[in-house]
């Protein structure tokens, strides 16, 4: 039921075509990340249609019609009623007084997600907005073209008012003041559209609303969070056989009947996934048969770490999917205001722009990592304890006779100081707002747009703590075939499904698998720090250790 990422060649090769509709996270990814190239519908009905909200709202502004932020101010000051010949200035001036972003600037990889859902909201034809607008978001996407957004100014009520603000700037050319990165290099937006041979573009009525009131840019960061989040849940079940076969565990936990007996979706897939993953190890306890062996000091069953994995993950993979696919919906949504039918030659006033699926999403995404985080810090404490690990050294020491050896002590402490920062940043947000924003006006909102910056520091923050964890985890699955079989090599002993993210691992470190030493033999022959920030790297970039999961399950 979790969907199946990486993503992998050739499709990142293949075009993403907006349409509307049937947007994906993983579309969003290859654009946003990989560079894969965009092109617009070709569909004639999504063009008539975007044609014809255009025209109603020209008619509306010709004949001075009330309608919000047309023929009248913004927000609270909507009873302004603005004049024929101003309204232009109007939508001008949205993108001038919303432009009070503060903070570091966003990832590029964000603001291209973000302009990617922009163009795709447009074409619900129910903004009002010119094809010639959309198009160039699609240019400056293909161009390597990307507008200066700062991470803070979005309260998430009226959408990302301030974060759009910039992007529409730049994409209208209102003035040198919006930044872009043009391919690396830092460039104002008329300098930037020059090169790309386009003039700037005076908006018409509706086209700065239409660009700022929107969820887009918390969106587009939501979708790669929720896309690195699912990755991540992925590696850390993979994590978790390494652990189970390291501490010779039994598959009798993940049973069919025991999950037949308490049917939720998320936990039979994780007991499935896990006995998939456990497949043909030497190292676990074999026991699906029903046979229950005595163990001498050791319980007869697992502690609960290991035998209530699946019921303690369940939830987790549950909660993950379901935010998926709300953000997907949010993706393929139009959600500005007024909305526009030109069936019905109607607009209504409404609150799309509201992110509250994407505030309350981000929440659980950060909930959900913290819980992941707090399951294999428990894990890695009983790898770490000789009273609980079965048999192996305690610290995982690997060279026992140089008796300076620490082992993995300090890595533990440093996993430590990571797992509590994502519990707590697993705190919720959509629930901490002012109430009395913009004249009353604003006066409940989402904090969409906060919650997922916070998702993204998460996310970061977790690929440093699964490095960790693998570590520790590739250590300990030597030193256990060692104690099995005689060698430092766990390929000898590993399930199959374990083995390519073994490999991928002490590949990554410049540490191949071999018969004589672990992964870690004495404290002085390398750096864990290196070690960490290699596998992190690596984690994020998807190249080897996340490539290395199995697919198939």
């Amino acid at each position: 039921m979790l969907r199946q990422w990486p993503l992998k060649e050739p499709t990142d090769k293949q075009d993403v075509v907006v349409s509307g509709k049937d947007l994906r996270i993983d579309d969003v990814v290859r654009v946003a990340r990989r560079g894969a190239r965009v092109r617009l519908t070709e569909e004639r009905a999504v063009w008539d249609r975007v044609e014809r909200s255009v025209q109603y709202i020209r008619k509306c502004a010709e004949r001075g019609e009330p309608i919000y932020g047309v023929t009248t101010g913004f927000g609270g000051m909507a009873n302004v009623v603005i004049p024929v010949q101003e309204m232009r200035n109007l939508q001008a001036n949205v993108m001038r007084f919303q432009k009070t972003g503060a903070g570091n600037l966003l990832p590029k990889e964000d603001v291209r997600a973000a302009m990617l859902l922009r163009a795709n909201s447009h074409l619900k034809g129910a903004s009002g907005i010119r094809r010639e607008v959309t198009e160039r978001l699609i240019v400056m996407l293909n161009e390597g073209v990307t507008p200066h957004v700062r991470e803070f100014g979005s309260i998430g009520a009226s959408g990302d008012l301030t974060p759009l603000a910039n992007i529409a700037g730049a994409v209208f050319g209102i003035d040198p003041c919006y930044r872009v990165d043009f391919r690396g290099e830092t460039v104002d937006c008329i300098t930037a559209l020059k090169r790309l041979g386009l003039e700037p573009m005076s908006p018409e009525p509706k086209e700065g609303l239409a660009m700022l009131n929107g969820t887009s840019v918390m969106t587009g960061i939501a979708a790669n969070c929720v896309y690195d989040g699912i990755v991540l849940l992925r590696l850390a079940m993979a994590v978790h056989a390494l652990f189970i076969q390291a501490l010779t565990g039994t598959n009798q936990s993940f049973h069919p009947y025991i999950h037949q007996m308490k049917p939720h979706p998320g936990q039979v897939w994780a007991a499935q996934h896990m006995l998939a993953l456990l497949d043909g190890s030497a190292m676990i306890r074999d026991e699906l048969d029903g046979r229950h062996d005595f163990r001498g000091d050791e319980p007869i069953q697992d502690r609960y770490s290991l035998r209530c994995l699946p019921q303690y993950i369940g939830p987790i993979v549950e909660g993950l999917d379901d935010v998926a696919r709300r953000i997907e919906t949010e993706m393929n949504s139009a959600n500005d205001n007024p909305l526009i039918d030109p069936d019905a030659g109607a607009s209504y006033h409404g609150g799309n722009f509201l992110g509250q699926y994407i505030g309350v999403g981000m929440d659980q995404l950060r909930y959900y990592l913290g819980l992941i985080a707090k399951h294999l810090d428990a894990q890695i404490a009983l790898l770490m304890a000789p009273e609980f690990n079965n048999g192996l050294p305690a610290s995982l020491v690997g060279n026992p006779d140089r008796k300076v050896n620490m082992g993995l002590k300090g890595l533990q402490i440093a996993g430590n100081s990571i797992m509590p920062l994502l519990s707590f940043l697993g705190n919720s947000l959509a629930d901490r707002f002012p109430t009395h924003a913009e004249q009353f006006n604003q006066n409940i909102n989402s904090q969409g747009f906060g919650s997922a910056n916070l998702a993204r520091q998460s996310v970061r923050i977790f690929q440093e703590y699964i490095a960790i964890a693998l570590i520790h985890a590739v250590q300990a699955v030597d030193l256990r075939n060692h104690r099995l079989k005689g060698s430092y090599d766990a390929r000898t002993g590993l399930s199959k499904a374990t083995i390519p993210l073994y490999e991928a691992v002490k590949t990554v470190v410049g540490k191949p698998p071999a018969d004589n030493k672990p992964l870690i033999w004495n404290d002085d022959e390398q750096a864990l720090e290196d070690y960490i920030e290699l596998i992190a790297r690596d984690v994020r970039s998807e190249d080897k250790v996340a490539s290395a999961l199995p697919r198939e399950y």
